[in-house]
């Protein structure tokens, strides 16, 4: 690689580093000790598109090669930056069927990468998508692990990290985003009659990559399940994080909040198949609480500062006198960053698929973004310098980010502040209303700790998701 080529390549590196420390809040590192020496192959879901491939590509702690979709390399100087970051392009059935042979091409690039001990990463699922459930695994990976082992005899020493990455909120900026190292599995345990079952030995291995996978998010295998998950979540989430035997250490908040909620999809789980009658009456005081709610515009993030007339008088009154301290900071950043971000929205919208919004807003926000903000950023700077001189225009272009975040976090506030008058109008207004929530409220907790208690008997003390190793 020539000098040009290596300041390019080390500078798109920083950029994306830059990126993502600008558009994610804090990305937490879970388990990434997990992570062996020698080839290695890692699986991830891709619920993120190209954002995906930034997060685990820095996450890390070794360097290694993506394969990614063909599709990637149409445009020439996308391709020599992408080869030269060390992407292998891998042909998929939807991009080309007629091109299938290149696949060949693409394993034996893979191959070549981990004969020198070093490691490789895929997304068997092979499409990126909105939603947080893990999709039907593709036989790629398996694939490509097996043939790379039965080249060698089981003598390659190959083994497959999972991963799994989970966003706060992957649309939004200033988000969080955890990586999930789930322990590793060694491919020679798989490559027995591979050669007279082939098949079966593919599919046995995509199975327990799927369920490794699983383990890393939070999956709720059964569609019915999905209403009665959120809603204990909601409603008990805070309560678990006090004495319970999944998290014994601290931890980063939203790694705690997956390992919880993956108990809490076990716990209805578990009462869905052994408690179907109590199950069923749950739900039905489910959505008598949520009717209530509606017909009183609470959200149920509201129903707990009903507890306390105190708490939610100071609090109202707390966010108030914050939001009048810090309007105009807020305005002033809000004037500033508001344009170049309804522009970058609306770019946004012509160019995303409608299916995957979701998913691909996150890196269009941070590519054009960067180009968007910045050429605003330096408008703003040139004008200061023009009407103030260079002193003061140095130090407006230093308020300006600052400003910026002020006023996006204002904007989250006021909302919390909206919901603390909702919740004091209906204190002064409907004192019999405030009971009659509060009574259906404290019945689902009851209700949840009580087969919490059963369910607590199935537990293992000290198990963490993921944790437990292959023979």
């Amino acid at each position: 690689m020539s000098v040009l080529a290596r300041c390019i390549v080390l500078g798109a590196e920083a950029l994306v580093r830059l990126l993502l420390g600008v558009y994610f809040r804090r990305i937490e590192i879970f388990h990434a000790d997990r992570v062996p020496a020698g080839p290695v192959l890692f699986v991830a879901n891709h619920p993120g598109s190209v954002t995906d491939a930034f997060i685990v590509g820095t996450s890390l702690p070794r360097r290694a090669h993506f394969l990614a979709t063909a599709q990637l390399f149409r445009f020439k100087p996308l391709a020599w930056l992408l080869r030269h970051l060390g992407i292998i392009p891998l042909n998929r059935r939807e991009d080309d069927p007629a091109a299938m042979r290149s696949v060949a091409g693409s394993f034996d690039a893979a191959f070549r990468v981990l004969e020198r001990g070093d490691a490789v990463v895929i997304f068997p699922e092979g499409v990126t998508y909105d939603d947080a459930q893990l999709k039907a695994l593709k036989s790629g990976a398996a694939r490509l692990a097996l043939d790379y082992e039965a080249r060698r005899e089981g003598r390659g020493g190959l083994r497959i990290v999972p991963l799994g990455l989970t966003y706060a909120a992957k649309e939004r900026f200033r988000s969080t985003v955890l990586v999930f190292f789930g322990p590793p599995i060694p491919v020679a345990n798989f490559l027995p009659q591979y050669a007279e079952r082939r098949k079966e030995c593919i599919n046995g291995l995509t199975a327990k990559l799927a369920r490794r996978m699983q383990a890393l998010l939070v999956h709720v295998p059964q569609m019915e399940l999905e209403h009665m998950v959120d809603a204990v979540k909601r409603l008990y989430l805070p309560r678990l994080r006090l004495g319970n035997l999944v998290v014994t250490a601290p931890m980063p908040a939203l790694t705690e909040e997956v390992l919880l909620t993956q108990a809490i999809v076990d716990a209805c789980e578990f009462a869905h198949r052994e408690m179907p009658e109590r199950a069923r009456a749950f739900l039905a005081h489910l959505h008598r609480y949520e009717r209530v709610l509606r017909q009183l515009h609470l959200a149920d993030a509201d129903v707990e500062t009903l507890a306390s007339h105190r708490h939610a008088t100071a609090r109202t009154i707390g966010i108030g006198l914050l939001a009048l301290l810090l309007f105009p900071v807020a305005l002033t950043g809000w004037l500033h960053w508001r344009p170049p971000t309804r522009l970058l929205d609306a770019l946004a919208g012509r160019v995303v698929e409608a299916a995957k919004r979701k998913a691909q807003l996150a890196h269009l926000r941070m590519l054009f973004g960067f180009i968007l903000y910045g050429t605003f950023f330096a408008g703003y700077l040139s004008l200061a310098w023009v009407w103030l001189g260079w002193p003061r225009a140095g130090w407006y272009g230093l308020l300006l980010p600052v400003t910026g975040l002020v006023g996006h976090y204002y904007r989250q506030e006021t909302g919390r502040l909206f919901g603390a008058v909702r919740t004091a109008v209906v204190l002064l207004r409907a004192p019999l209303a405030r009971r009659r929530v509060l009574r259906m409220r404290a019945a689902l907790l009851r209700e949840i700790e009580a087969v919490r208690k059963v369910y607590r008997l199935t537990l293992t003390p000290g198990l963490i998701p993921g944790a437990e190793a292959d023979g």
